[in-house]
């Protein structure tokens, strides 16, 4: 079964080559420090008040609401924070349970989620989970360290056990459900196939993207890309059974553009959104794609003294 379910040993070993490109998260000094400087984009502090403008306030940290309504100058208060909260939305609809190289998307899926959870926790971010999907509604509130991870890493497999067959959760709910789960600050990370996309998550990504770091990672297969052979397939929907003649070179010219269609809707609310993307095949390593989506490089080895 290996590559068509989700094995948790596979998802623990990720830790190791996630570690190559986020290095410990170091102490950082200041009246106003967190524990760390995240690794991850995004505002990372709190609001805690306004009060009564004081001589020596940052005029960049103005309360305008609270001046106009009171008549007399104030200013905002923060509190950073200690950690960042780093929020994988996972896609777990019937869709993803394809693949025709090495994995299925859905397998593809929760490698990258746990790619995302080692360095969520190893730059000292605390990690969670929503996942969404047929028969489908869970969360893991985030957490950090190894314990936290490794909560993310059981509820994948978890999800990928007991998703079942039926109509696709749509995106729209996942994005609300994400919007109501995730602090302001925090980094959200979208893990999908682009599929379960609709009109109306539009708005719940307008308002998700105005108060966090959102970016997308659509997951592919090969025959999305690029059909078959040319014969003659039968093949099981959920009308029933079907015969495509993939001889037609009509067929063949639209057939990737049938499987790009499906991804569009996704896309073009990213690009509406400027947020980052990143496309992942079946066949690859989630190293291959996730560090650029996130900006981050490998660390480099440095020999020891005195080594040839």
């Amino acid at each position: 079964m290996s590559g068509v379910r989700v094995e948790l040993a596979e998802l623990i070993a990720l830790r190791l080559r996630a570690r190559r490109f986020v290095r410990p998260a170091p102490r950082v000094a200041g009246s106003r420090a967190a524990t760390h400087g995240s690794r991850f984009r995004g505002r990372g502090i709190d609001y805690i008040e306004s009060r009564a403008y004081q001589p020596g306030d940052d005029i960049r940290q103005m309360d305008w609401r609270v001046t106009a309504r009171s008549g007399r100058p104030h200013t905002k208060l923060f509190q950073e924070e200690r950690e960042q909260n780093v929020l994988l939305v996972v896609d777990v609809n019937p869709s993803l349970r394809f693949g025709t190289r090495v994995r299925f998307k859905s397998v593809q899926a929760a490698r990258a989620a746990a790619w995302l959870a080692w360095a969520a926790v190893q730059g000292g971010d605390r990690v969670g989970a929503l996942g969404f999907g047929a028969g489908l509604v869970a969360e893991v509130k985030p957490g950090g360290g190894t314990r936290g991870a490794l909560r993310v890493l059981r509820a994948l497999g978890e999800w990928d056990a007991v998703a079942g067959h039926g109509p696709s959760v749509p995106l729209s709910q996942a994005l609300q459900r994400a919007h109501r789960l995730a602090r302001p600050g925090s980094r959200v990370l979208l893990l999908s196939d682009g599929y379960s996309a609709d009109a109306a998550a539009e708005a719940p990504l307008t308002r998700l993207a105005q108060h966090c770091d959102v970016a997308a990672l659509v997951l592919c297969d090969a025959l999305e890309q690029a059909p078959p052979p040319p014969a003659t397939y039968a093949v099981h929907g959920e009308d029933g059974r079907a015969v495509l003649d993939l001889a037609a070179p009509r067929l063949r010219t639209r057939w990737p553009e049938l499987f790009a269609e499906r991804r569009a809707a996704l896309l073009a609310m990213c690009r509406r959104h400027a947020l980052r993307v990143g496309l992942l095949d079946t066949r690859d390593e989630p190293e291959a794609v996730l560090p650029r989506l996130l900006g981050i490089e490998a660390r480099r080895r440095v020999a020891p003294a005195g080594a040839a």
